[in-house]
């Protein structure tokens, strides 16, 4: 099993910037892939952004350019940089990690972006 802990949600004006953390309970060598969804009211949960474990790194067309994930491997956390923050930004964010052919998920953070 894995336990995701994310914190670092908030409010932000549109152009500004958040940091999401989050922090696993295995180390992320062990864990195949990690990402970060995001699901707005009314909406389905889409996929932000991903880094598998060798490092490799997708973006959805929407956060290309403004989000960028990173890992600390002695912290075993993950995090989200989120830069130039728009009001279609606003969603809850959940951390995921796909470990043993399972998926994990957070307990998701609020991210709104005020226009």
């Amino acid at each position: 099993q894995v336990q995701l802990v994310e914190s670092g949600g908030g409010l932000v004006q549109a152009g500004g910037s958040l940091r999401l953390s989050c922090a696993a309970s295995r180390t992320l060598f062990s864990i195949n892939a990690m990402g970060w969804y995001r699901q707005a009211p009314e909406k389905q949960r889409e996929l932000v952004t991903v880094i598998t474990n060798g490092g490799t790194t997708t973006y959805a067309d929407s956060v290309k350019g403004r989000f960028t994930i990173s890992r600390d491997v002695t912290k075993n956390t993950v995090y989200l940089q989120m830069n130039n923050l728009k009001p279609e930004d606003t969603a809850v964010y959940y951390c995921n990690a796909y470990y043993t052919d399972r998926e994990y998920w957070g307990q998701g953070t609020q991210v709104t972006v005020s226009s």
